[in-house]
């Protein structure tokens, strides 16, 4: 069997409850879970999902975001209550 060594590293404590709750529900350790995460990017050398940023949070959207705020407190622009436009399928 091969050598065991300790890795570390920190995880946001609502995560790893919900990291460990998932694990726990299909039978696993995070251990375990950790291990095969760790084998699979060996073997394929690539992470085994897809990794994407939300545009939500890109750097013109947030510059957007910031500048209506600004508009809204200097008066410039107001907010308006609406309906919501329920889309059909």
């Amino acid at each position: 069997m091969a050598q065991t060594v300790n890795v570390n590293f920190k995880l946001d404590a609502d995560v790893k409850k919900s990291m460990e709750q998932a694990c726990s529900d299909m039978g696993l350790s995070m251990s375990a879970a950790f291990t095969i995460f760790a084998k699979k990017v060996g073997r394929e050398r690539r992470i085994p999902f897809e990794v994407s940023a939300d545009p939500f949070y890109s750097a013109e959207n947030i510059a957007e975001l910031e500048r209506r705020v600004a508009n809204v407190k200097n008066g410039t622009s107001t907010l308006k209550e609406h309906d919501l436009i329920e889309v059909q399928d």
